[in-house]
């Protein structure tokens, strides 16, 4: 069971984190955070270990005097600035120290930019050569028209014949569908069957990384370049994460620039 914390402070252990699962817009997809390693004071104590020193969190306290009671935990402002410093600089490696673990499902062709992101990354996905329960397919609420001054990507405008292409795609889906059925119903093992399923099915997989991973995954998907979908997927992330890791989280996007020409 994971054990709720107050979101911005911080407990003193680690592996105790605000347990958490957020849906994209299809209520479909999602990203949940399944176990965490550290907390912003791991950053910390990773970097003064150079002078073989540690630091520890100050309470939070409610009330004066002696009657004032210790209702959580914050890392110190020296410490704050200790963390800001170290991702200004470039001095990276103390984040990769914590660590998440997050159940994620999106589609196959999202998914397959995400694994685009390799370095720091451990991942388990579900294997359709195993499993035959029907596959779910996403479909956007609305379909994009091609930007034509962009190799990759595509406009804000949506296409003038939203809803006659929508509904082309759930047909085309269904019946690949009908077909993958068919197949394994006839006996067609279903490492082969998969074959004929679209790239829009979802797929689920879990994920382990280091934070600075995270930082680089987020800083680059969450660009304005980079498909819409995917941004919606680092977003939710990016959120999440920051509640775990506010100090460092916030740090590492603030000096994205700098992170990103460290570890890119």
């Amino acid at each position: 069971m994971l054990s709720k914390i107050v979101p911005g402070r911080q407990p003193k252990k680690s592996g105790k984190l605000l347990a958490e699962k957020k849906f994209i817009n299809d209520n479909v997809g999602f990203i949940e955070i399944l176990d965490v390693f550290g907390n912003d004071l791991t950053v910390v104590n990773a970097a003064r270990v150079s002078f073989n020193k540690e630091s520890e969190f100050e309470p939070i306290r409610d009330g004066y005097g002696d009657s004032a009671k210790v209702v959580g935990h914050r890392v110190s402002a020296k410490d704050q600035s200790l963390i800001e410093y170290l991702a200004q600089n470039n001095h990276v490696t103390p984040f990769f120290h914590p660590q998440l673990r997050f159940r994620i499902k999106m589609p196959i062709y999202i998914t397959r930019e995400w694994y685009r992101h390799t370095v720091g990354f451990a991942r388990n996905e579900v294997s359709r050569r195993y499993v035959t329960f029907e596959p779910e397919f996403f479909v956007p609420s609305e379909l994009r028209k091609r930007d034509i001054n962009v190799k990759q990507g595509s406009s804000n405008e949506v296409h003038e014949h939203n809803s006659e292409l929508l509904a082309n795609i759930r047909k085309t889906n269904h019946k690949a569908l009908e077909l993958y059925n068919y197949l394994l119903e006839r006996g067609v093992c279903p490492e082969q069957a998969r074959g004929v399923l679209p790239q829009s099915m979802y797929t689920e997989f879990i994920e382990t990384a280091s934070l600075a991973a995270y930082a680089r995954l987020v800083n680059l998907r969450l660009d304005s370049s980079a498909q819409k979908e995917i941004r919606e997927y680092a977003g939710i992330l990016s959120s999440m994460v920051e509640k775990i890791f506010p100090v460092s989280w916030r740090a590492l996007v603030k000096y994205n620039e700098f992170f990103e020409r460290k570890i890119g």
